[in-house]
C-alpha cells in the first residue's frame, strides 16, 4: 500500500556550527545532493505519498526547494515544535490517517532503502517500527545506543528512561509510526521519544534492522564520513 511520508526538516542544526549560520541542515550536500534530497528520494523510491516537511530555521532557503521537489510544506515558522509535535501539526497534509513513515534529514543510508524494508515489516498492532543498526555500525554516532532488540523484534529502553542509556541498537532515523499514538501527548511541542517510551513498556514498540551502510550526518565530521562513503558506492 502507499503510505504518507514526513520528513523533518525544521531544525537548527546547531552542530554544525559555521556550515549553518546561513543554510538549513537538510540543505548541506553530500555526494552532491542536498540532505533533504536524499530523504525525498528514499520516500518517493518507497511509493509515498503525499510527502510532507516541516520547516522552522530558514524557512525561506528550503520552502521553494521543497515545493519544487512537489513535497507539501508543514510550517512551524512561528515556533518549532520538536518532532513529535511537527508531525502532529503535519496531520491534515499526511492524509486519512494511515501509518505514516518518518524520515529524518540529516541522516545517509547506503544499501537497501530502509522506508522499503520497514514496509514489508510493518504488521497490525504496532505503535512504531523503527529501522535500527547495531551500535557497532553506526558510523559518526556520538553516545551509546538507544534500545535493546528483543527476539520477537520489539525493543528495550534503559532503565533510567533515557534515550542515550539503552543498550546495543541505534535509531536511525526511520520508522512507520500510527499516528494515533500521539493522542495521549499533552501539549503542541514534544519529540517522539516519550512516545517511543510509552510503547515500549506497553509493548508495542518495535524494531527492523538495517542491513546497509549508515552514517549520522549531525555534524561536520559525519558530513565528511558521508560524502567519502557515497563517493565510493
Amino acid at each position: 500500500m502507499s503510505r504518507p511520508a514526513m520528513i523533518f526538516a525544521a531544525g537548527f542544526g546547531t552542530r554544525m556550527g559555521a556550515l549553518t549560520a546561513e543554510t538549513p541542515k537538510p540543505m548541506l550536500h553530500v555526494g552532491g545532493k542536498a540532505l533533504v534530497d536524499h530523504a525525498i528520494d528514499l520516500a518517493a523510491e518507497a511509493g509515498a505519498a503525499p510527502i510532507v516537511a516541516n520547516v522552522h530555521y530558514r524557512a525561506d532557503r528550503i520552502a521553494p526547494h521543497l515545493r519544487a521537489r512537489g513535497v507539501s510544506v508543514s510550517h512551524e515558522t512561528d515556533r518549532l515544535l520538536d518532532t513529535g509535535g511537527g508531525l502532529r501539526r503535519a496531520r491534515p497534509l499526511l492524509g486519512d490517517g494511515a501509518a505514516v513513515f518518518t524520515l529524518n534529514a540529516d541522516t545517509v543510508f547506503v544499501g537497501a532503502n530502509p522506508l522499503i524494508a520497514l514496509d514489508r515489516a510493518w504488521r497490525d498492532g504496532m505503535g512504531v517500527l523503527l529501522s535500527v543498526v547495531p551500535l557497532s555500525r553506526a558510523r559518526e554516532r556520538r553516545g551509546g545506543g538507544d534500545f535493546s532488540l528483543g527476539a520477537d523484534g520489539r525493543l528495550t529502553q534503559g532503565g533510567d528512561g533515557r534515550l542515550t542509556q539503552g543498550g546495543d541498537w541505534v535509531y536511525s532515523g526511520a520508522e512507520i509510526i500510527d499516528p494515533a499514538v500521539l493522542d495521549a501527548e499533552p501539549g503542541d511541542a514534544f519529540s517522539l521519544a516519550p512516545v517511543w517510551f510509552r510503547l515500549a513498556r506497553e509493548g508495542r514498540l518495535f524494531g527492523a534492522p538495517y542491513p546497509g551502510d549508515w552514517v549520522d550526518v549531525g555534524h561536520p565530521e559525519g558530513l565528511a564520513v558521508a560524502n567519502a562513503m557515497v563517493a565510493h558506492v
